[in-house]
């Protein structure tokens, strides 16, 4: 027993991604979970419209974090600010009315900022975009991208991963085909599979859940071809630096939970330190939620969204370049 107790040990120490899946994980979900599992808005992003608004702002206290100050505006000038995701919440004040405009669609922001409005006296509140303050409308579009990451990594990895067990992987190195060539035989069966998820998860967001869908179909579509690109060239990636298909299991669970934990998808990222923040700006996941929640509940226009559509599109861009060179230099090296 002593002996296998030792060659166990020597073997987990060999192996470093089984190390670090049982010592690096825990700590990084600990750490990120630390910072990040904040549901209370403590600096809600606030317009203040119209020039009397700065006074009814004061009334309310603190929790308001002014990003957008309009003197000349309107109410339809803080609606454009709220459908651009510019603010969750826009002081319009014009006379003795002041009205309070709250962005539904963020959920926890709108809930942290009716908590607060009590203060203002007289104040008119209307919710947009999500009046109820459904939960399941605010989480749907990241459940969405949820399935599509768990989908696109693990078929797309482990697919490719089963060449190299087999021994294919060296056949396709005496064939005239080129690696881009091979990389898209391989992606797109499951670039339409993912696609078909995408389809049928919003189909049911929308009928089983009431979900609406209130924006451009073409805007959508783009979003979820940006995202679907990005994912999948993560998985070639995935397939690429691991040996054996549990291998690019751990490697996909690495690559998902940071995703999952700092994209918006679960916790609010209002109410995140800057630096996890940061963190989830590097994410595709942290981009696509916000294209949906833009397109199915705001219908918002591509003027509004195209910085997260632009930045999805290049990581896309990148992952895929990245993955077509690594997987041309497993080509070379099995030839």
């Amino acid at each position: 027993m002593q002996a296998m107790i030792l060659k166990e040990f020597r073997q987990m120490r060999r192996d470093r991604r089984t190390m670090a899946l049982l010592f690096v994980v825990p700590l990084l979900m600990l750490t990120v979970f630390g910072y990040a599992a904040r549901f209370d808005v403590k600096d809600i992003p606030t317009a203040v419209v119209g020039a009397e608004s700065s006074e009814a702002l004061k009334a309310l206290g603190a929790g308001f974090d002014v990003v957008e100050r309009q003197p000349a505006g309107n109410e339809a000038s803080a609606r454009r600010l709220l459908r651009d995701s510019r603010a969750h919440v826009a002081l319009v004040s014009s006379g003795d009315r002041t009205a309070v405009l709250i962005d539904g669609s963020e959920l926890f922001s709108a809930q942290s900022a009716l908590r607060r409005v009590g203060a203002l006296p007289g104040a008119q509140v209307q919710i947009l975009y999500n009046p109820g303050l459904k939960t399941g409308h605010v989480m749907i579009p990241g459940i969405i991208g949820f399935i599509l990451l768990f989908v696109g990594l693990f078929i797309t990895g482990l697919g490719v991963v089963r060449e190299r067990e087999q021994g294919t992987l060296e056949q396709f190195a005496v064939t005239p085909l080129r690696p881009i060539d091979v990389i898209l035989g391989k992606i797109i069966p499951y670039f339409l599979i993912a696609f078909c998820n995408l389809v049928l998860s919003v189909v049911a967001g929308v009928v089983v859940f009431g979900m609406p869908f209130r924006g451009s179909v073409l805007l959508f579509s783009a979003f979820g071809l940006a995202f679907l690109f990005a994912i999948l060239g993560f998985g070639v990636l995935v397939s690429t630096a691991s040996r054996s298909q549990g291998e690019a299991v751990q490697l996909a669970i690495l690559i998902i939970l940071p995703q999952v934990m700092v994209s918006g998808m679960v916790f609010p990222l209002n109410a995140m330190p800057a630096g996890v923040r940061w963190l989830g700006s590097l994410m595709p996941l942290t981009y696509f939620i916000i294209g949906l929640k833009g397109v199915l509940l705001k219908a918002a226009p591509l003027e509004a969204l195209w910085v997260p559509l632009a930045v999805l599109v290049l990581m896309a861009a990148a992952v895929f370049v990245v993955s077509v060179l690594r997987f041309r230099r497993d080509l070379v090296v099995n030839s």
